[in-house]
């Protein structure tokens, strides 16, 4: 009797580690914003348009995304303090002291960032904005934004 082949889904599900968790960054965001004291809290602050650079590895998944549509562009805050559990609410210390998972602190043990955005395609880049990303920080995900009938 042969033995089972094992096709590429049932490798990875035979190498499944479910108390691990593996992110690959899939591209790098090019902003102007180079320290986090220049970012603002949110994107809709005054933050200003950055190119998303995407790994040519993964370029053919930007497929089928259009020029101006809404999108969500998820980070991971590599200057982010990772043994923050609460903080003062958008830094005003006259707010009690918070836990991070009713903020939106960068600061928090997995650091991932969501970015709402609308963009430009140009080859394996994306224009993006507001988005208050600093230079250099990784991409971990693109969602398309979803309206309410599109969830049904």
């Amino acid at each position: 009797m042969k033995p089972k082949r094992k096709t590429r889904r049932t490798a990875r599900r035979a190498g499944h580690d479910s108390t691990r968790a593996e992110l690959r960054p899939i591209g790098l965001i090019r902003s102007s914003i180079r320290q986090r004291s220049e970012a603002p809290k949110q994107g809709t602050e005054g933050a200003p348009d950055a190119w998303l650079e995407v790994n040519p590895a993964v370029a053919e998944g930007l497929d089928g995304l259009a020029a101006g549509d809404d999108i969500i562009v998820v980070t991971w805050l590599h200057r982010a303090h990772r043994d923050v559990l609460k903080v003062h609410p958008r830094s005003d210390r006259s707010m009690p002291l918070t836990g991070v998972f009713a903020t939106r602190s960068p600061d928090r043990p997995n650091p991932l960032g969501l970015h709402p955005v609308t963009r430009e395609v140009s080859q394996s880049r994306l224009r993006i904005g507001p988005i208050e990303a600093i230079d250099g920080t990784p991409v971990v995900d693109i969602k398309p934004v979803l309206c309410s009938v599109q969830r049904a």
